[in-house]
């Protein structure tokens, strides 16, 4: 029985140490966070933006570490599909905070 490090679309698995380096990385980009907003000992600014920091980083950990997307030709449809995926929640996101902007301004006419 031989062991090799192919899955189906024949794409190289990260290594154990990969796997660990990414876990350990997602949980400090998770605590950061929530450690700013349990204790509320930095201002509403810097915490939002480093909530936004640690998000986008920890979905850039998820990629790489888990996923294995790297810039190499083969991978060209998973980052294609990767980049859609950002576009469209970026898209629901803006569009729903634009609905609720306006769903506010038009209900508060009166007042």
């Amino acid at each position: 029985m031989s062991h090799d490090n192919h899955g189906h679309g024949g794409e190289a698995h990260g290594s154990l140490k990969e796997y660990i380096i990414g876990l350990i990385l997602s949980i400090v980009l998770t605590v950061i966070p929530f450690y700013m907003v349990a204790t509320g000992a930095f201002g509403d600014t810097a915490t939002i933006i480093a909530i936004i920091v640690t998000a986008v980083a920890q979905v850039l950990v998820q990629l790489v570490f888990f996923l294995h997307m790297n810039g190499s030709s083969s991978q060209t449809w998973l980052t294609m599909s990767g980049i859609y995926a950002v576009f469209i929640v970026a898209f629901v996101i803006l569009g729903s905070m634009w609905i609720f902007e306006h769903l506010n301004h038009n209900l508060l006419m009166g007042h």
